[in-house]
């Protein structure tokens, strides 16, 4: 028996469907015994994982894994596993193993760490695990070398084709629990089309994943997947959660031509440049079949720094205001998010992200705003090295990345950093109180109208006037009306 364990993602056990177990339990149908644990339904899953071991002799955890509030449980739930039922092999995947597979195996309660898309690896993975492969043959895999101990790592393979892997078994999962109201409307589940991206931004974590590949389902498949979850559960809106899923225009034209008379609500994110390269008809086409919004990483509004982060020559400031304007006028919602804080000079490039962000503001109000921080990415690009030269280091062990310093870090939201200074922070965070009340998220399909106008007028004058410093009338209507930033809606 195999146990796929998704440890709670978020802090508000949001249920979000986990795809990347489906994934791997799609590979595992009649083929071998396993059970699905989402520990954003259950609330004790690590005695749920207990129960099953005891009662189906289950002989291995695999865990998904990505930073922040996920790690936390992951970590927590691990190590009780491992203390009652030492003869357990655990296995991390997912992006936070795929990135620092090294403090995964400095714990003494993960046993291996599996890197990249894992849909073929964890087969592989349980024929070592019976003798039938070297761990050397398993691709993608991290582990302790018997003789010394140290941290070895095989190449991962190649990314698996979407078009060809089996259909989600959703059977496993009470499916119905997952099926929220939001924005795109009031009956909306998720979908994976694609794996990967074809371009190299030296802050993405996909690079390292992919190397610039990009395999999708053809556009019947994602027809028939959406008309399959409206005739099951009645569903009435899908978010795409493609790293990139505009990719390929004729993809998308077929897609929203076969679903135009669905009457559905959508969500994709996209590529700024690529998305502009479409042709009108295309646009119409979008429209009609649902498209709602469509997350764009906007990143700056520096060509200097879209250089660095190599978005510069396809991307550019210009080409982003181009693309507001182009939303407006077939009425869908760009979410553009920013990195703000870039090294070397955090400061310079804070100010002109947000200046700019004011002008973006000006030509499509609806616009959606969403602040990170810059956050490393081992071992990719410039930034990197400037923050290294700063002093920046990954920690080496699962107990220094569960510290509040680095959960905030994480969550592209930290407090401090060696090139942050804390003026600098605060100055982002009080920006963001008062562009969010004076253009309140649309997602927030709680916020009514009355609500909304009393936030614009609250802040009219500090947005108005740029002044951002003591936002403490903003931070008493946020605590009374607990209204959204952007990120935060559910999307």
């Amino acid at each position: 028996m195999i146990i796929l364990y998704n440890p709670q993602s978020n802090a508000a056990r949001k249920p979000i469907l986990p795809m990347s177990l489906l994934a791997l339990a799609a590979q595992l149908e009649g083929r071998r015994a396993y059970q699905i644990i989402d520990g954003n339904l259950d609330d004790h899953p690590a005695e749920s994982i207990a129960r099953i071991i005891r009662e189906n002799s289950a002989g291995v955890l695999a865990v998904t894994v990505m930073p922040g509030p996920q790690l936390l449980g992951a970590i927590r739930d691990c190590r009780a596993i491992k203390n009652r039922f030492p003869h357990m092999t655990v296995v991390w995947g997912g992006y936070f193993p795929t990135q620092h597979p090294r403090p995964c195996l400095n714990a003494p309660y993960v046993d291996f760490a599996l890197q990249g898309h894992a849909d073929f690896a964890f087969l592989a993975f349980l024929e070592m695990l019976e003798g039938r492969l070297r761990p050397s043959e398993v691709p993608g895999l991290a582990y302790r070398d018997p003789a010394g101990g140290c941290p070895k790592q095989v190449p991962a393979g190649p990314v698996p084709h979407p078009a060809q892997l089996p259909p989600f078994p959703y059977h496993r999962l009470p499916v119905e629990r997952y099926i929220r109201n939001t924005y795109l409307g009031s009956r909306t589940l998720p979908d994976h089309t694609s794996y990967g991206c074809p371009f190299f931004c030296n802050f993405c974590g996909v690079v390292k994943l992919v190397n610039g590949r990009w395999l999708a389902q053809p556009a019947a498949r994602i027809a028939g997947n959406v008309a399959m979850m409206m005739r099951r559960w009645n569903v009435n809106a899908v978010q795409f959660f493609d790293n990139n899923f505009f990719v390929q225009e004729a993809r998308v034209a077929e897609f929203a031509d076969r679903i135009k008379t669905y009457k559905i609500g959508w969500w994709g994110e996209g590529r700024i440049d690529t998305m502009l390269q479409f042709d009108e008809s295309t646009w119409r086409a979008m429209a009609e079949s649902g498209l709602r919004m469509v997350f764009l990483g906007a990143e700056s509004g520096s060509d200097e720094t879209l250089i660095k982060i190599k978005k510069q020559g396809t991307a550019s400031v210009q080409k982003t205001l181009a693309m507001a304007q182009k939303c407006a006028r077939w009425g869908i919602i760009p979410e553009f998010s920013f990195m703000l804080g870039n090294p070397p000079n955090p400061e310079k490039d804070t100010r002109t992200t947000i200046s700019f962000i004011r002008k973006l503001k000006k030509i499509n109000p609806r616009a959606e705003i969403i602040l990170y921080h810059y956050t490393p990415v081992p071992l990719q690009g410039e930034l990197y090295e400037a923050a290294q030269k700063r002093g920046f280091r990954f920690p080496e062990t699962l107990e220094e990345w569960v510290r509040p310093e680095w959960q905030r870090l994480a969550a592209h939201r930290p407090e401090s950093r060696t090139w942050f200074s804390a003026g600098l922070t605060n100055h982002i965070r009080n920006f963001e109180k008062v562009l969010n009340a004076y253009y309140p998220t649309a997602t927030d399909i709680k916020l009514g109208k009355p609500h909304r106008l009393f936030l614009r007028g609250l802040s009219a004058w500090r947005y108005r006037l740029s002044f951002y410093r003591w936002p403490w009338e903003l931070r008493a209507a946020n605590r009374l009306l607990k209204y959204q930033r952007p990120e935060t809606s559910g999307f």
